[in-house]
């Protein structure tokens, strides 16, 4: 038999196994309705920025470079978050099932046959979130309408063509095929080390290297826009430059938490210091996907400032062109923002849900040595709230040196700019610690059942 057709025939089993074992049917609901949500919530405003965007496609004026312009960088600062959080979703939908494929590597599964079964199953929660999040979409689409740019709704223009729609749901399942398939590398190479927990999940140095590069890169690139001379190789450097500084980002951002974290270890004073600098160093990178949507919405922030900084210094112009200018502009990164917020909001819920519910077998052996809940709490607390300031002041810098080459540094000082970024900082730190409340909320709830729980890694 085939791995493949092996996977098809287990992997049902696999699911019903897992409730059995647990005896958690409201566990296993949260296992697969967090990545749906996520996934859902990723499509429809994947379809939403590509709608509102393509009516600037059509037009060929004067000025309808500038509209694409702002358009390429508009789609770019929300896109490739969503891939990100999208990415997180695929790898939360298999990071529950490790242990139980890793037990199907020690008994002599295949490493083909545990790949397909992570793939399968991470395609079709991906596949039953994309296709919610189109029908999202949909009912969204005629209010996308009634806005307005250039003094004309957009209309029938934010409807995406039903090849687009499909389109779009097929990446999202591509994109959680290859997410989970990456995700489960070490359960293929090592099942015995994820099987008893013995893994370690580090993030090198070379990660800041790499980063580091990728800006000054883009620094430089930036400053040189006006010798690329066709515009649309001038876009296609704009949204190149600022795309691969956000994936460099996600790429430096656990190792900057593991040096943080290291930081805060020695100098730890109090048992909730010490709890939350290792929980930081257990998991770099699960710890950077709690503040990571903080850090992607400060990125956009500098942006929106800077738009924002623009728009009123176009404000006292009197031709009528500039007048709508900047009143689109000013729509434009409120949309902007407002998607961004919408991401780090579905972001930071998704991940602090499901940090409580991976780490609840351990919640549950804490608590019968004696800890108390108010320490988990506290500690838990300071693991996500300490690194946020640290984050998005790295990435709002990052935004700023790449936006320095355009705007220039008057521009990028300006009061509004300081104002936005830091109202941007404001909403996304009270984001994260609601998400965070709700998520320390259900402590109590695996605390107070803990025999759902206990077996859950036995």
């Amino acid at each position: 038999m085939s791995s493949l057709a092996l996977a098809l025939r287990l992997t049902p089993y696999l699911s019903r196994s897992s409730s059995r074992q647990t005896g958690l049917h409201q566990t296993k609901l949260s296992d697969a309705a967090l990545p749906i949500l996520a996934f859902g919530t990723v499509t429809a405003l994947l379809l939403t920025v590509a709608g509102g965007s393509q009516v600037f496609w059509s037009w060929s004026d004067d000025i309808a470079g500038t509209y694409q312009a702002l358009a390429v960088v508009a789609m770019v600062l929300l896109v490739i978050p969503l891939l990100t959080l999208g990415a997180s979703a695929a790898r939360l939908a298999a990071r529950r099932r490790d242990d139980r494929l890793a037990s199907l590597r020690l008994l002599g599964a295949s490493s083909a046959t545990v790949i397909w079964m992570t793939i399968i199953e991470s395609t079709v929660l991906a596949a039953i979130g994309a296709v919610a999040g189109a029908c999202l979409y949909a009912c969204a689409a005629p209010f996308l309408g009634l806005i307005q740019f250039r003094g004309q709704s957009l209309g029938g223009h934010a409807w995406l063509s039903v090849p687009s729609i499909l389109g779009c749901i097929l990446a999202v399942c591509v994109l959680a095929a290859a997410s989970a398939a990456l995700g489960l590398r070490k359960v293929v190479l090592t099942p015995l080390g994820v099987r008893t927990r013995q893994t370690a999940d580090g993030a090198h140095w070379v990660r800041g290297v790499i980063a580091a590069v990728v800006v000054v890169v883009g620094v430089v690139a930036m400053g040189m826009l006006s010798s690329f001379g066709a515009f649309m190789v001038i876009i296609a450097v704009m949204g190149g430059c600022f795309g691969l500084a956000l994936l460099a980002l996600n790429l430096m951002g656990p190792w900057v938490l593991r040096l943080q974290a290291s930081s805060q270890l020695k100098r730890a004073r109090r048992p909730e210091q010490l709890l939350a600098a290792r929980t930081v160093l257990e998991s770099p990178k699960e710890s950077w996907r709690q503040v990571g949507g903080v850090a992607m919405t400060s990125f956009v922030g500098v942006f929106v400032g800077v738009g924002m900084a623009v728009a009123d210094t176009m404000g006292s112009s009197t031709s009528d062109e500039s007048t709508l200018l900047v009143r689109d502009i000013n729509t434009g990164v409120m949309i902007t923002l407002l998607g961004s917020f919408l991401m780090v909001a579905c972001s930071a819920g998704v991940n602090q849900a499901a940090a409580v519910l991976d780490r609840a077998s351990t919640l549950v052996a804490l608590d019968r040595v004696g800890m108390p809940q108010k320490l988990m709490v506290a500690a838990r607390v300071k693991a996500v709230m300490s690194p946020l300031l640290l984050v998005a002041g790295i990435s709002a810098s990052a935004a700023a040196a790449l936006v320095l080459p355009l705007a220039g540094p008057a521009l990028l000082t300006r009061p509004v700019v300081f104002l936005t970024v830091g109202g941007v900082f404001a909403a996304g730190f009270l984001l994260v610690r609601l998400a965070l409340a709700a998520g320390t909320a259900q402590i109590g709830q695996v605390l107070a059942r803990p025999e759902r729980y206990a077996s859950m890694d036995s």
